[in-house]
């Protein structure tokens, strides 16, 4: 039967995937392995584990396969044969709106509970709405891109052509269904970036002035830079991380969007780096701080299941250390701007609050940018001025 060899694939795919690696670079790895598979085998797997995963830890007592069931009937708006073979009942109503068919699985099974698809929900920033924060698992985020102002019009038509819908959804930010690939419907890489939605909004916190001089000092890939770039291009940038391969990547990222002059630098945060940066003076520093990336596990929902509470201690200590180790480098009057892509209030509010009463800066502003309303990540920023 067809529905056995969904099982079966499925089976091996949980079986075989330990957590390491990203899920979506283990499917890229396992696949290629598993040649005889054909797209729609592929296509069948990849949607069964993802939601799987997008279950979190609810309903943990049931079986594997059962609860692939309900979370394929929370997360699709199209039957499968799994759910139709253990979820026979509710299989008709899978169209139905989301609100309603967490109704119908809490009364087919009155041990579900909500706020356990986020097991850690009592680390959660108070600014978090709980209910519509659980529900958003159920939903695949957008793909969104950031598109230089003056191309806009240009590449919704690029897009609305190859009958890809597109929503600016703030200025020059468009929301595209997820899987949408790029590079076979906007004809010039250089006219966008890639950014999440509330990526893109922390922009707002930046505010840097013409000649200004920045540091991005966990640039990974330089997204942020990017945004800052854009925000006010005659600035003057060092960019810096541990990783050289991902300084990297921002260097292609950077030749690809036309920036030529810029400073890198491989820094580890966590040693004293006066030697590498005694002459250094800057107007305003990008801390985009290592972190759980809890805001962003509606793209990942495998850390739902496999991340574990201890580690949030590990990156607030990282966050502290690299807080202390780069403000003696800003000027006064200058802002730092402390971001994560994570939803605990460990990492975010009260990571603040150790900033502000350890050095001597002072808090201008903060927010929890909340995505789950936007079919988008959450993210945290806060501004702080030096004294």
């Amino acid at each position: 039967m067809r529905v056995e060899h969904q099982i079966r694939a499925f089976e091996q795919i949980y079986q075989s995937y330990d957590g390491v690696l990203p899920l979506h670079r283990f499917l890229f790895a396992y696949f290629k392995q598993n040649k005889q598979m054909g797209s729609s085998d592929r296509r069948w797997a990849a949607r069964y584990i993802y939601s799987f995963f997008r279950l979190g830890k609810a309903l943990s007592e049931l079986t594997p396969l059962q609860r692939l069931a309900i979370g394929d009937f929370l997360c699709q708006q199209s039957t499968s044969l799994v759910v139709e073979t253990y979820l026979n009942n509710l299989s008709p109503s899978i169209e139905l709106p989301l609100d309603d068919k967490i109704k119908l699985v809490e009364r087919e099974y009155p041990t579900f509970k909500l706020a356990e698809v986020f097991i850690l929900h009592t680390h959660l920033s108070p600014a978090i709405d709980q209910a519509q924060f659980f529900r958003s698992f159920f939903i695949q985020p957008n793909l969104f891109i950031r598109v230089k102002g003056t191309h806009i019009q240009a590449v919704i038509n690029q897009l609305l052509a190859k009958d890809v819908p597109a929503t600016e959804v703030i200025a020059n930010a468009l929301a595209l269904p997820n899987g949408t690939k790029l590079e076979d419907v906007i004809t010039d890489s250089r006219l966008y970036q890639v950014q999440d939605l509330s990526s893109q909004k922390t922009g707002a916190y930046f505010k840097p002035e013409k000649y200004d001089y920045w540091w991005d000092c966990c640039a990974a890939s330089g997204g942020k830079s990017l945004l800052l770039h854009d925000i006010e291009p005659n600035i003057e940038l060092l960019v810096s991380d541990v990783r050289e391969n991902s300084l990297n990547n921002l260097d292609e990222r950077f030749q690809s969007a036309g920036i030529k002059k810029y400073h890198k630098k491989v820094i580890d945060l966590l040693q004293n780096n006066d030697q590498t940066l005694h002459h250094y003076e800057f107007d305003g520093i990008l801390l985009d701080a290592p972190c759980s990336g809890s805001g962003t596990w509606g793209r990942t929902p495998e850390m739902l299941w496999f991340f574990e509470k201890y580690k949030i201690e590990s990156y607030v200590k990282l966050q502290k250390a690299f807080a202390g180790n780069v403000i003696k480098y800003l000027k006064p009057g200058k802002p730092l701007i402390y971001m994560t892509c994570s939803v605990f209030k460990a990492e975010n509010e009260d990571v603040v609050s150790y900033i502000e009463e350890n050095f001597p800066v002072k808090l201008e502003q903060m927010e929890l940018i909340k995505g789950y309303h936007d079919k988008a990540d959450s993210m945290f920023v806060a501004r702080f001025i030096k004294q």
